[in-house]
């Protein structure tokens, strides 16, 4: 598990990545700092990872965990590796044997 990237949750819908980066610089060196958008419209979903260059700066960043950043308290903690998901569609794996073929 990689101790340096951090996830945050709770983001204020109008910060960007270089805010966002800008937000926790004040911890250490930033590798990288993406909020996730939505494919569709391209609005913020609310959360972000952020990657430090070291370990220790990481580590002094998870005391922002319940700070407010323009009225909203946001969450920060170790990231965690995504787990797999199935992929396909609805109902994927739910079919019926004993459908009828029309």
């Amino acid at each position: 598990m990689d101790k340096n990237k951090l996830f945050v949750g709770g983001l204020p819908w109008s910060l960007n990545n270089d805010t966002f980066a800008e937000l926790f610089s004040q911890y250490g060196e930033i590798l990288e700092a993406v909020i996730i958008t939505d494919r569709d419209t391209g609005r913020s979903k609310g959360f972000g990872f952020i990657t430090f260059k070291n370990q220790e700066d990481a580590q002094k960043a998870l005391e922002m965990d319940g700070k407010e950043v323009q009225d909203r308290k946001i969450v920060v903690n170790v990231a965690k590796p995504r787990e797999n998901r199935n992929s396909g569609g609805f109902n994927k794996g739910s079919f019926r044997k004993d459908r009828r073929n029309y």
